[in-house]
């Protein structure tokens, strides 16, 4: 491989708890993983931006100092909206030139967001552009939504950019406000050294690829929206316009009193925000006082409000959960994304993994032939977030 001077190595990320909920300024958790997106590259003297990549087809060029163009369809949009993001604020003067690569299929595991993160650390790096994490989690999030056309919150964003190896991200969407805890931290007796003493993510890929914003995403963070709106109604209170309706800003009280009046549909979609709001309360009391068995549960709880109250999940993904949830050494898990196709993500204990993967992957291809080539288990650990890799 050509020789570059940087590398940039932007991890995957998994959420075991806060699913559906950051678009509406909801409270989540996540963990960066161990594989993820690689950029090397070699910053220009002109204008130019060059990129090929190892996973999709095609090379990318245009100039970083001229307006972004209407988006092409293609994996050089990313990089078109990296750019368009960080030109409103800062003078954008040298390319790159370089080559990405991911490391595990696309599905589930926001590679969208790693790949802009990328992008927006590379372009900074190239224009003498000084940037905190929590600015390029900004950054990427509205690249992703005002150029890719994703409306999505910040938890990809901040998962990827803010992660700690051995700590949980516990992100408030709202405020903004973050912070890592360690594993049974309330608990003054737990010995705990690292969290891969504890357990290991599954990646379980359906082998059933999506793309979101051509997926049923923006339809239930605007479900979410009307849901709002229609409390606010029911409720004689002003309305805010679409853009700033956040169920977050109703009291569940509120909720209770008029989920009756409005259709089945929204009702249930502001059911599952409220309860994701209490079960991550309740999740980061479990694992600050070191119970994976109850994180476990309330994650497994999750899937399943994602399931019947937000109405996600492919029949592949759900038959993916209801096998795992029954096999021994699973703490919990559940749909990872948006949870329209991509995968599902567990939590294991590592003496059991060997036998989690025999057995789910011969009861999913008894369900799906079809798979047999695309289906693929990867076990991965947390890590820490978007960085500089040394040569």
């Amino acid at each position: 491989m050509k020789d570059y001077k940087y590398h940039i190595f932007a991890p995957y990320r998994v959420c075991p708890l806060g699913a559906h909920v950051d678009h509406q300024h909801g409270l989540v958790t996540g963990f960066a993983i161990d594989k993820g997106v690689d950029l090397w590259f070699n910053v220009r003297e002109d204008s130019i931006v060059k990129l090929t990549s190892r996973t999709f087809d095609g090379d990318v060029e245009f100039e970083i100092d001229k307006p972004s163009q209407v988006r092409e369809h293609h994996w050089g949009d990313y990089a078109r909206g990296a750019k368009f993001a960080l030109k409103k604020r800062f003078e954008l003067r040298r390319g790159i030139e370089g080559v990405i690569q991911g490391s595990l299929p696309v599905g589930g595991l926001s590679s969208s967001a790693a790949v802009l993160i990328a992008y927006v650390m590379a372009f900074a790096k190239a224009n003498d552009i000084t940037l905190q994490p929590f600015e390029v989690v900004k950054i990427a999030s509205e690249a992703e939504r005002e150029y890719i056309g994703l409306n999505n919150g910040l938890l990809d964003q901040a998962c990827i950019a803010l992660g700690k190896k051995d700590e949980l991200l516990f992100l408030d969407c709202d405020s903004n406000e973050y912070r890592h805890i360690k594993f049974g931290s309330g608990n003054s007796s737990s010995s705990l050294t690292g969290l891969g003493d504890l357990f290991e993510i599954g990646i379980f890929f359906s082998g059933l690829t999506r793309n979101l914003v051509n997926s049923d995403y923006n339809l239930r963070v605007y479900e979410c929206k009307t849901a709002a709106w229609n409390m606010l109604a029911y409720t004689d209170q002003p309305l805010k316009t679409f853009d700033k309706t956040f169920l977050r800003d109703i009291p569940k009280s509120t909720f209770e009193k008029t989920r009756i009046a409005m259709p089945a549909r929204f009702a249930r979609r502001a059911e599952h925000f409220y309860t994701e709001y209490r079960r991550v309360r309740q999740g980061v009391t479990a694992w600050e006082t070191g119970n994976l068995k109850l994180f476990g549960k309330l994650s497994f709880d999750s899937c399943e409000s994602s399931i019947h109250n937000y109405e996600c999940g492919s029949p592949e993904l759900i038959a993916i959960y209801e096998i795992m949830r029954q096999l021994p050494g699973v703490y919990g898990g559940r749909f990872s994304g948006a949870g329209f196709k991509g995968a599902c993500i567990a939590l294991v204990d590592p003496a059991y993994k060997e036998n989690i993967q025999k057995v789910l992957t011969e009861k999913y291809l008894e369900q799906f032939p079809e798979y047999e080539k695309t289906f693929q288990v990867s076990w991965v650990k947390p890590d820490d977030g978007a960085r500089f890799v040394e040569a």
